[in-house]
């Protein structure tokens, strides 16, 4: 098991490649629509597993357990309002 203080130092590598995620500024419409294509809109790997109709078990959104997963969701909203805002666009192509 790792201590907090490792946890915390591996966190604290991630800070600059968070903070240039969210300075990210999206001024072009065609990075915008790869970036809504490329980030989903839910997480993938969440599931139910089902067997003859029947629900055995559910797995989690995993998403969360990634620790840029915010500043990629923000990124993808980043995308979602320029296309709404600037290009007047409602719907993804």
């Amino acid at each position: 098991m790792k201590s907090s203080s490792h946890m915390e130092s591996n966190n604290g590598l991630l800070n600059p490649l968070r903070h240039w995620l969210e300075s990210i500024e999206i001024q072009n419409q065609e990075v915008a629509h790869l970036l809504c294509k490329i980030i989903p809109a839910y997480c993938p790997f969440e599931r139910n597993i089902t067997l003859f109709g029947k629900k055995l078990f559910h797995i989690p959104p995993l998403c969360k357990l990634n620790p840029l997963y915010e500043q990629v969701v923000s990124l993808r909203f980043k995308s979602l309002s320029y296309l709404a805002d600037v290009c007047g666009e409602s719907a993804l192509r």
